[in-house]
């Protein structure tokens, strides 16, 4: 896709829909990792920036993750766990403090799920089902 440098969406959103349909279309298929960030910016015409920021947007919706000093790769799908909860229960989603996300070896934009049913849960929403009886 080529980049518009006169269109009203930024470019970064231009990039992150991009990558977001090329992935979606499996042109790049689960666990690939991409080219390196100075090398994709330079593929689409970008600054660094502005591919770290569009690399954010994909890391948010769970369509990549990224790993310090390796790079980015296309997230695969994860098997779901699922969850049964029984009696009455509050579910609340929620961004992970940094020390959950590690606990829970969540990438960056990961919410989480905490579910109140007499004891305290906090679970992966990525790849968590919960199933009510």
């Amino acid at each position: 896709m080529p980049i518009d440098p006169d269109s009203y969406e930024p470019l970064y959103r231009q990039v992150a829909g991009d990558l977001r349909q090329r992935i979606t279309s499996g042109a790049l298929p689960p666990g690939q990792r991409l080219p390196a960030e100075p090398d994709l910016a330079h593929e689409y015409g970008v600054g660094v920036d502005a591919l770290r920021d569009a690399l954010a947007v994909l890391r948010s919706e769970g369509l990549v993750r990224t790993v310090s000093r390796e790079g980015s790769y296309v997230r695969e799908e994860a098997d779901p766990v699922v969850v049964r909860i029984e009696g009455p229960a509050r579910i609340r989603v929620r961004l992970p403090t940094l020390q959950e996300r590690k606990r829970l070896r969540l990438a960056e934009g990961m919410p989480v799920l905490v579910v109140e049913n007499g004891e305290t849960r906090l679970l992966s929403a990525y790849d968590t089902e919960i199933e009510i009886p």
